[in-house]
């Protein structure tokens, strides 16, 4: 897709979640407004979900990973910790733009057709991360900073 019309479909996007946005304050139902608008109307997307930090399930463990609100094929429940395109969004506190999954070190395979993937840093009201939104395609090297630059205005505003 050109850099130009990718641009314009985000900002449509960004105009409808803002629309949707008012209505509720809830970060759950904002994250699955927003998992099933941009999944429906951006091309090539084939999985788009929030996985969230969430409390360990035995006391002095690192926190859980586990899926949330999302749009696509049947997800990995739970990420072990800090293995992953996820878990290195989170320990580096930034987008990560995966071209080749296959190439990525410790790379978790939930749907083994993906080929791609970027993953952008949730962050609450306080600017602590609380998880990621994660989208997968099945074409190699689909995303750009184009993606990064718009997901996250996207994300930035599930806690706003």
């Amino acid at each position: 897709m050109e850099r130009s019309s990718k641009a314009q479909r985000y900002q449509r996007i960004q105009q409808q979640l803002d629309e949707y946005f008012v209505k509720t304050r809830d970060p759950i139902a904002r994250m699955a407004t927003a998992a099933a608008l941009v999944h429906h109307k951006m091309p090539g997307f084939s999985w788009t979900g929030f996985y969230l930090l969430r409390e360990p399930s035995r006391p002095g463990e690192e926190p859980d990973l586990v899926v949330g609100p999302y749009q696509g094929p049947v997800a990995c429940p739970w990420l072990p910790p800090h293995q992953g395109v996820c878990w290195a969004g989170i320990d580096r506190g930034e987008v990560v733009i995966v071209p080749d999954v296959h190439a990525f070190p410790g790379h978790i395979a939930c749907d083994p057709r993906s080929r791609s993937e970027i993953v952008v840093p949730l962050r609450d009201g306080e600017g602590r991360i609380v998880g990621v939104l994660d989208v997968d395609s099945w074409k190699p090297a689909h995303f750009d900073e184009v993606d990064g630059q718009w997901l996250s205005q996207i994300v930035a505003k599930i806690y706003s």
